[in-house]
């Protein structure tokens, strides 16, 4: 299920959505390293809690794409990589990106209410969490018919949560928060239907 067999062409054309995601963050990624460029990035981007705190909300959004060096670029984005195509299969182009962004935003509005005025943070992690929990949704609407997606996705979910409290510098608090959201979206959209229609899709 999570191993690509696509060649570069066929993973953009099947999977547009995880792509432009991938290229968006990607080319961002570049043009912080250049060190004008890069420092007004970040000055304008940084989810800041006391510049929100003072009227600046892009810096709910913004944090979604800009990443803390090259590992935590390379790790988010291996994971969307990895794990996004099977979810935008399932859950179609709009409503993948509706889980990716509203868990992003979500993470980031979490850590606002729940940080400290002086909390600094970037990075797409909650909206990464937040494509493990509509998996986790849909290992509740399948735990009786497809166990081996329990099977699969869920020892990743849990090492995935192990990890963010092992690290250090890991926001925790939108780890959390986006895979809670990415749950509760995916338990309202991953119907019966819809899921019937991604199994019978696999089995040809």
């Amino acid at each position: 299920m999570f191993i690509r067999r696509e060649n570069f062409s066929q993973y953009i054309k099947y999977y547009p959505v995880v792509s432009l995601l991938i290229a968006l963050n990607t080319l961002i990624y570049v043009m912080s390293i250049f060190p004008i460029i890069g420092d007004n990035l970040f000055i304008l981007g940084t989810g800041a809690n006391f510049l929100i705190a003072d009227g600046e909300y892009w810096r709910l959004v913004t944090p979604i794409f800009l990443h803390a060096g090259f590992p935590h670029l390379l790790f988010n984005m291996f994971s969307l990589y990895l794990f996004g195509p099977e979810l935008e299969k399932i859950a179609g182009k709009m409503r993948f990106f509706t889980i990716f962004f509203i868990a992003g935003l979500l993470g980031n509005v979490a850590t606002y209410l729940l940080q400290p005025l002086n909390y600094n943070s970037v990075g797409a992690s909650g909206a990464i969490f937040g494509i493990f929990g509509a998996f986790a949704a849909l290992v509740y609407y399948t735990r009786n018919t497809l166990p081996q997606l329990k099977q699969t996705i869920m020892p990743i979910i849990i090492i995935s949560l192990i990890m963010t409290f092992l690290q250090s510098n890991v926001n925790a608090t939108a780890h959390i928060a986006g895979l809670l959201t990415g749950f509760v979206i995916g338990l309202i959209d991953f119907h019966p239907r819809r899921i019937l229609n991604w199994r019978i899709k696999k089995k040809r």
